[in-house]
C-alpha cells in the first residue's frame, strides 16, 4: 500500500525477486492509496493538526485501501498487516524468518510526515525498522523487507543451501569467498579451498566466520553468547 507503486514495482521487478515473481513463485503487487481517495482532486493529506511542518496522510483512503486489500486477500489467510517505521522493532534475520511463515503480508508505506494515528491504530499490526535512520518515505524500507523475506519462500532460491549458510543465519558474519583466477594481483586464493579437503574446508570456514564477526561486528558475538559481554 504505497502512494508511489511504480517505484516499488520497478525495485521488486528485478534480479532473483522479479524473476520468483514473473514465475508466480512470489505474488507482490502494488495498491495506490491515492485510488481510493474521496476527494475530488485526488488528495490524500491535509495540515496536522497542532501546527508543525509538512502534510499528513489522511485515515481515509489509507483505510479504505486496506478494506479492498483484506478483500483480496481472503479471510482464510493467515495474513499480517506491516507499517515501515522507524519506530518499529528493526529487520534482523530471525525477523524475516518470522514473517515468512505468513500466507500474506500487508506492508503500509508512509510519506510526508506519516500517517494519520488513527489509521494505523485500526489496521496496522506491527511495526518494522530497517535501521535508526529516517528515509523519505516508506517504499525502499518495504522493498527492502519483501527481499529479506521474499528470498526465505521455497523456489526463490535455487536450494535452501542458498541462505542457511548465508551471513546472520547462525548469528556469525559469512566467511570469505573466493572465485578464480588462483592468484590475482599476487594474493593467492587460501590453500585450504584449494585442497579438495571438504573436512578442512567446513573447519577453515567456521573459524573465518568467528574471526570476521569479532573484528567487524563483535556485538552480534555477544547477542549469540548470552548477551554478557563476554566473547567466548
Amino acid at each position: 500500500m504505497t502512494l508511489f507503486p511504480d517505484l516499488v514495482d520497478g525495485v521488486l521487478s528485478e534480479s532473483i525477486i522479479g524473476r520468483a515473481r514473473a514465475a508466480g513463485i512470489l505474488d507482490i503487487r502494488t495498491h495506490n492509496i491515492r485510488d481510493y481517495t474521496l476527494d475530488r482532486h485526488r488528495r490524500v493529506d491535509d495540515t496536522p493538526y497542532g501546527g508543525g511542518m509538512g502534510m499528513l496522510m489522511s485515515p481515509q483512503p489509507v483505510c479504505d485501501c486496506y478494506d479492498a486489500v483484506k478483500a483480496e486477500i481472503g479471510a482464510d489467510k493467515r495474513s499480517l498487516t506491516v507499517y515501515m517505521s522507524p519506530k518499529g522493532k528493526v529487520l534482523t534475520e530471525q525477523k524475516a524468518r518470522e514473517l515468512s511463515g505468513y500466507d500474506s503480508i500487508v506492508i503500509l508505506c508512509g510519506h510526508y510526515e506519516g500517517i494519520d494515528q488513527r489509521a494505523l491504530d485500526m489496521i496496522v499490526d506491527e511495526y518494522v525498522s530497517i535501521g535508526d535512520y529516517v528515509l523519505t518515505g516508506g517504499e525502499l524500507a518495504a522493498c527492502v523487507l519483501v527481499d529479506a523475506v521474499g528470498r526465505l519462500v521455497d523456489g526463490v532460491l535455487a536450494s535452501p543451501v542458498c541462505y542457511e549458510s548465508e551471513s546472520l543465519t547462525d548469528g556469525l558474519l559469512e566467511y570469505p569467498q573466493y572465485t578464480r583466477p588462483p592468484v590475482y594481483r599476487g594474493v593467492a586464493v587460501p590453500e585450504v579451498l584449494l585442497s579438495g579437503h571438504h573436512a578442512n574446508i567446513e573447519k577453515w570456514r567456521a573459524e573465518q566466520a568467528l574471526i570476521t564477526t569479532e573484528r567487524m561486528r563483535p556485538d552480534l558475538l555477544r547477542k549469540r553468547d548470552g548477551d554478557d559481554g563476554v566473547i567466548r
